[in-house]
């Protein structure tokens, strides 16, 4: 077992979810059951998938969830990209947060390689 709050992944992806929160509360109000819940709930999978996969028993469960993380991780990169399209995102604002998701998911990529 893992001990979640010390994984630089999940630091961050709970630093990245912070700010999903942040920008998508200047999203139209109309989007408030739309693209801004499901950001938020994609933003919030993440973090949360890689503390529980920190809870299970072998490095093949852990794996798995890491997995479903990386999901979520599209998800998110694919509303964002959504989001700008419908300018609700400036491009400098979606340029830095896909920066910020590429990063989480080559290091996230690169620990689950590790597990097997």
């Amino acid at each position: 077992m893992h001990r979640f709050k010390d994984l630089e992944i999940w630091k961050m992806s709970r630093t990245f979810c912070s700010d999903i929160y942040e920008i998508t509360s200047c999203f139209p109000d109309s989007e408030k059951f739309g693209l801004t819940n499901q950001l938020r709930r994609a933003a919030v999978s993440v973090p949360s998938n890689i503390a529980e996969g920190c809870s299970r028993k072998s490095n093949k469960d852990f794996s798995r969830f890491l997995e479903i993380a990386i999901g979520s991780i599209y998800e998110i990169e694919t509303q964002l990209l959504i989001s700008n399209d419908l300018g609700f995102i400036e491009t400098h604002s979606l340029e830095k947060l896909l920066d910020e998701l590429d990063s989480i998911t080559r290091m996230t990529s690169k620990f689950k390689s590790t597990l097997k």
